[in-house]
């Protein structure tokens, strides 16, 4: 079942705009401000991340738990999908990054500047540096929005995707920078594997060489950000050139993407053998 639902997942994100109307974070949201209004987070921050968190995936667990005798199981396949569907990473990427495309593609730095700080959120002294903060945030978004949290489902199931992806959302919307922070840590622990095996699939699908020399030397450090490893092994495993004017860094952008084309290919197929071999 667990292939099945990745490859309906797949389907659906690519084929439809469900998962638009299954993301639904209002709800959530107000479970959120109510929490803070009522319980003082920022006083409090593990109690306000057992309400937002550890509680909606302890109901998904029981109610999953209730499902499991039923029809064999099947009955709980809407509901994986549901949750995977509504763990994966928000917004459209095509389309965010499509206006920095054009102005980047036109040599107007001004633009490509305006539209990364509107888009995106990101800003630089320099072209280059935009570039390349702009490339680390599409192996970024790619990573926690799609690769951690097919990895955790995979290898926990829904709960775990769940629980991955309230704590992004509580990274991103709560207004308590104490618990932002405890959030953070416990992100960082759930990427700390995914990440490394992400990136071990870019070696295989990309340059394998240049991707061990750089990894080796980091691959057991529990301090490093997974960010920082994606920004800095993502570009050497898709062999980008130095160039980064005009269309040359539109080559680079569609390197990285081909790059990551390459690993869910891969990562589909390593699924689809874990079923097969258990």
């Amino acid at each position: 079942m667990i292939f099945l639902v990745v490859l309906l997942a797949f389907l659906i994100d690519k084929l439809t705009d469900w998962r638009r109307d299954v993301q639904q974070d209002g709800p959530w949201l107000q479970l959120l401000r109510r929490i803070e209004a009522h319980t003082g987070m920022s006083s409090r921050p593990w109690l306000g991340l057992s309400l937002l968190v550890l509680l909606p995936v302890m109901l998904l667990g029981l109610l999953l738990i209730a499902l499991k005798p039923l029809a064999y199981g099947w009955l709980s396949l809407p509901l994986h999908l549901l949750v995977l569907l509504y763990s994966l990473g928000r917004g459209q990427g095509k389309r965010e990054f499509g206006a920095f495309r054009d102005a980047w593609r036109r040599g107007d730095s001004e633009a490509a500047t305006l539209v990364a700080e509107r888009d995106l959120g990101l800003s630089a002294s320099d072209a280059p540096s935009l570039l390349r903060a702009v490339e680390a945030q599409l192996l970024w978004r790619s990573h926690q929005g799609f690769f951690a949290v097919i990895f955790w489902y995979v290898l926990l199931g829904p709960v775990a995707a769940l629980a991955y992806r309230l704590l992004a959302l509580t990274i991103e919307h709560s207004r308590s920078e104490n618990t932002r922070e405890r959030a953070a840590q416990l992100r960082h622990a759930f990427d700390w594997l995914p990440v490394r095996v992400l990136l071990a699939s870019f070696g295989l699908v990309g340059n394998f060489v240049a991707v061990n020399r750089v990894l080796l030397q980091e691959l057991l450090h529990w301090e490093i950000p997974a960010s920082r490893l994606l920004a800095e092994v993502g570009p050497v495993a898709a062999d980008l050139s130095e160039s980064y004017e005009g269309e040359a860094g539109i080559v680079r952008l569609d390197s990285l993407a081909a790059l990551l084309v390459r690993t869910r290919m891969l990562w589909y197929a390593a699924i689809a053998l874990w079923v097969l071999l258990l």
